[in-house]
């Protein structure tokens, strides 16, 4: 990322996390980068993560389950 992002957005919904990645890159806003909270899913979210790797405003994140709160926790820490 050549500039700091004026909106961080911070996704940990695992079965949905593919529909909500597509629908930020769709916004006509562009400043903006994606935290990816992985709270220890089992599903193929980290998959489903790595088909939007191209996108250098995109981060995922795994942890051990800790439960939503934490999830939360480590992606405001992670956010610029």
């Amino acid at each position: 990322m050549d500039t700091v992002p004026s909106v961080s957005v911070v996704i940990n919904m695992q079965a949905f996390v593919g529909d909500a990645i597509s629908s930020v890159l769709q916004q006509t806003y562009r400043e903006f980068e994606i935290v990816v909270i992985d709270d220890g899913s089992t599903d193929d979210t980290r998959d489903v993560v790595s088909g939007f790797a191209a996108d250098k405003r995109l981060r995922y994140i795994y942890q051990e389950n800790r439960g939503l709160a934490a999830a939360r926790n480590t992606g405001i820490r992670a956010s610029t």
